[in-house]
């Protein structure tokens, strides 16, 4: 679909602008709810530009017994502070380690147990009413695509507003750089998408 222009902002331009940037504050209550209540209106990445300028992502292999009781359909770890994403099968033959996006600041993190709740391949965004209320300018809707904020694939955590989905901004990655979701390269997003399963287990840390 060719971009179109919304009260004189195309979506690309949305997306490329700093405009991004603002959602922080009006994500960060809503960012506070549980519970696995979902709809369909996402918080927007945040503009890469406020996150942290250096790419740091550490690699170190980890095994699951720590963190998880079983692997009972499969276990995902986020590690926020090494900014890497492990996932081990149920059965433990399969073990991925991926480089991860995280959020910008402490208050839009959250740490805990959560599970994957809705798997979506090509997903869409909307901004929540109050977004809108705040940016009447900000497009209504924005499909899957390249011009999408959620990249290829997203998981839906059973947490209202959190998601673990891919990125067409490969400059996020390693960084602090979204407003409370896990990024990962889009062709990681693809492999996670297909080796987990509703009700994967899901560990922030």
């Amino acid at each position: 679909m060719a971009d179109r222009k919304v009260t004189g902002l195309s979506r690309r331009g949305f997306l490329a602008s700093g405009i991004a940037g603002g959602v922080a504050a009006l994500a960060a209550p809503a960012l506070a709810q549980s519970g696995s209540q979902m709809n369909n209106t996402f918080e927007l990445e945040g503009s890469i530009e406020q996150g942290v300028r250096r790419n740091i992502s550490s690699f170190r292999t980890l095994d699951w017994r720590p963190y998880f009781s079983n692997t009972t359909n499969g276990a995902i770890l986020v590690d926020i502070d090494s900014r890497a994403l492990h996932f081990w099968s149920e059965d433990q033959s399969v073990y991925k380690l991926f480089p991860t996006s995280v959020p910008l600041t402490d208050d839009l993190t959250r740490r805990g147990r959560t599970e994957i709740i809705r798997k979506v391949d090509g997903p869409t965004w909307s901004p929540t009413p109050a977004m809108k209320e705040r940016n009447p300018e900000w497009p209504d809707f924005i499909p899957a695509g390249p011009d999408n904020p959620l990249g290829t694939h997203a998981l839906y955590l059973s947490w209202q507003f959190y998601r673990i989905h891919g990125t067409h901004d490969t400059r996020k990655i390693g960084r602090r750089s979204s407003n409370g979701c896990i990024g990962l390269y889009n062709e990681h997003i693809a492999q996670l998408y297909e080796l987990t399963k509703v009700g994967t287990q899901v560990l922030l840390i």
